[in-house]
């Protein structure tokens, strides 16, 4: 999630069929080893910026979103500058679960009036820390983000927090995952710039079963 998913989605650095490649015929737990490995650098921030209360994590966490899933979009063109501008996207999203459902690879492909939107998000499970962290990549950019962390408490909602900068600021990130029913899941994401006292919504995504 977090600042690449607002990346230019006109000009996409890899194909789709390169990560089905990438994800159907490398083994896909060295695939998500070597997207974590590039957010090693950030583990000092995060020890310096403690994230904020989450619910705890656990190993099922994300086994009722493994799957195929018509996915749509709504996605605030200017975050944090007073803007009512959204745009909408339609795709899909696919959720690959790996070594029994403590990781999985969520690849997302939709497109809309201002163009695509091609990433991978890659989810796994900490079970000393009782939490999952989720780190995203948009293909526009192929930068991995700092990622976020939090968990569902083995319920249907989930809280996620992560800190970033978003035009030379911090900000700190808020992921909500709410599994609505067994064929529904909706997403929702917010910056906040100042400390998480006020939010501000960018990203809403709702994912259907299909």
């Amino acid at each position: 999630m977090i600042r690449h998913l607002f990346a230019d989605p006109a000009t996409p650095v890899y194909s789709a069929s390169m990560i089905h490649i990438l994800t159907q015929w490398f083994p896909r737990a060295a695939f998500a080893l070597l997207l974590v490995l590039h957010g090693v650098a950030h583990a000092a921030d995060d020890a310096a910026h403690p994230a904020l209360d989450t619910p705890v994590g656990m190993a099922q966490d994300f086994d009722a979103q493994h799957g195929r899933w018509h996915t749509t979009v709504r996605r605030l063109v200017k975050p944090l500058q007073g803007s009512r501008e959204w745009t909408e996207y339609d795709g899909t999203t696919i959720v690959h679960p790996m070594l029994g459902g403590r990781a999985n690879i969520a690849e997302l492909d939709a497109s809309g009036p201002l163009g695509r939107i091609q990433g991978v998000s890659v989810r796994l499970f900490e079970p000393s820390a009782r939490r999952w962290s989720i780190h995203f990549v948009n293909l526009a950019s192929g930068i991995l983000d700092d990622g976020i962390t939090g968990g569902f408490a083995g319920g249907s909602h989930g809280v996620f927090y992560g800190r970033d900068t978003w035009d030379g600021r911090p900000i700190v990130v808020r992921f909500v995952i709410d599994v609505i029913d067994a064929r529904t899941v909706h997403f929702e994401q917010a910056f906040s710039a100042n400390g998480g006292a006020d939010w501000e919504v960018n990203w809403i995504a709702v994912d259907k079963r299909l």
